[in-house]
């Protein structure tokens, strides 16, 4: 029986713009390919930061003009980025199993992530979405719609929306029926359509789950033997930055969770990642975790590279 592995993608997978993420892709479906021959069953999260903003301003510029488009609630622009990754991702997968002669299907599910209405990241928007801004043009956008933006590692002004952490995955059976059949599954994209329960299903929400704790919630529900984390370094390091910066080859959970309390990882980068694989780690027996670039992914599950992280 084939390994099972969860994978979440960064951004550094996908681009700013759909051209840009054309291209980009094609080196993202080469590894899940990669990793396919090495006779791993793959199920593949990502991110939408930049496109579910991108979506949101499209609609909103063009809903304040003269005969523009309806509002498009928030819920429905992360359905809509779902959508548009997932196809990107299903073309270049789907052209790289081709050139590779391996008959596999490739799907992408639109997937709702129940959230809780009292999570209290709804009083706390901290989820960066969007373009970068100047603080005048920040400003402006802020008098005009009331949202909120925070400075954003000194590159500028970015909105910021709620984060609330993943509570179920509304199509988890459909995904394993899915992966059970063989297919390559491309899933919780944005971290899912997030969703919270209402008296007769559920109704959406306008938030970005983050997509590494959504991908951790996944991989601890599909049973899956690994979560990898694909991001845009090769290993984890404490001291990051600093003289003394060290690169981890591998942390048991207790260390992982002491590096966090010490604070050595940054809360909007690195940070989301380790805390993802301590909450998937903390809840199965026999798992790994795994963080490494894109570009190592092979080479660190044949562990020549990448942080692994254990109980």
């Amino acid at each position: 029986m084939n390994k099972r592995l969860v994978i979440a993608l960064g951004g550094n997978a996908l681009g700013n713009n759909p051209k840009e993420q054309l291209e980009l892709v094609k080196t993202t479906a080469a590894t899940i390919v990669d990793l396919v021959e090495e006779g791993y069953d793959v199920v593949v999260g990502h991110g939408n930061g930049p496109q579910v903003g991108m979506v949101n301003l499209a609609f909103e510029n063009s809903h304040n003009k003269v005969g523009g488009t309806p509002e498009m609630p928030f819920p429905e622009c992360g359905a809509m980025t779902q959508g548009y990754i997932g196809y990107h991702l299903q073309q270049s997968i789907g052209r790289e199993l081709k050139k590779r002669g391996i008959n596999k299907p490739v799907a992408t599910v639109v997937t709702q992530v129940e959230v809780d209405k009292a999570d209290s990241a709804f009083q706390n928007p901290t989820k960066p979405i969007g373009s970068f801004y100047t603080k005048e043009e920040a400003d402006k956008i802020v008098a005009e719609t009331g949202y909120t933006f925070v400075e954003d590692a000194g590159r500028g002004y970015r909105r910021v929306v709620p984060s609330p952490k993943p509570v179920s995955i509304v199509e988890l059976e459909t995904v394993e029926r899915l992966v059970s059949e063989g297919c390559i599954v491309i899933t919780v994209g944005g971290g899912g359509i997030p969703v919270v329960k209402s008296d007769d299903w559920f109704e959406g929400v306008a938030a970005v789950i983050d997509k590494d704790r959504a991908s951790s919630k996944l991989a601890l529900d599909l049973h899956a033997d690994m979560l990898v984390i694909l991001t845009a370094v090769e290993k984890v390091a404490i001291n990051f930055n600093k003289p003394d910066q060290k690169n981890l080859d591998e942390m048991s959970l207790e260390e992982a969770k002491k590096y966090c309390q010490e604070g050595h990882f940054a809360k909007g980068s690195m940070l989301p990642k380790v805390e993802s694989c301590i909450e998937y780690l903390e809840h199965t027996q026999n798992g790994q975790a795994l963080i490494t670039s894109l570009e190592k992914a092979k080479e660190a599950l044949q562990g020549k590279t990448g942080t692994i992280i254990h109980n």
